[in-house]
């Protein structure tokens, strides 16, 4: 199984963006936690992180044929894009929504997911193991597939 992992928007910056949120844990510690977790699950991950909505984009169209599995952390784009919205559907990759922190207790525009509707799953604050949860959750699913 390969899984591509997307991280969006200021997920570069954990470990210096709101600790207090997000915990002291950086990108690359993230990064490396799934590594070891894939590792251990015989699952080739490949990861992408950008600022940018269209290389976001850009990465879940070039999946296509490529990922079996999709875990996507939007990051702010969450809660302002179609455009994401519309490249998971039109790939039909499972995908899983993850968020380090839990949206529904913070601001409400935060409450307001667009990508939701075509994930199979979300799972939201419950840190770096939300990744890891997310990645389960595929495997499951590639196995019922």
């Amino acid at each position: 199984m390969k899984i591509l992992v997307i991280n969006g928007p200021n997920l570069n910056m954990l470990g210096i963006r709101e600790p207090h949120i997000y915990g002291s844990g950086t990108y690359n510690d993230l990064v490396e936690l799934i590594k070891r977790e894939a590792e251990e699950r015989r699952v080739r991950v490949a990861f992408v992180q950008s600022n940018h909505e269209g290389a976001l984009v850009d990465a879940i169209q070039d999946a296509y044929g490529v990922a079996d599995g999709i875990i996507i952390n939007p990051g702010a784009y969450t809660h302002t894009s179609v455009a994401l919205l519309d490249a998971v559907k039109a790939v039909g990759i499972p995908t899983v929504e993850v968020h380090i922190s839990d949206p529904d207790t913070r601001e409400e525009f935060r409450k307001i997911s667009y990508i939701r509707p075509a994930c199979i799953a979300t799972v939201k604050g419950k840190g770096f193991a939300g990744y890891v949860e997310a990645m389960d959750i595929l495997m499951k699913q590639g196995k019922s597939a």
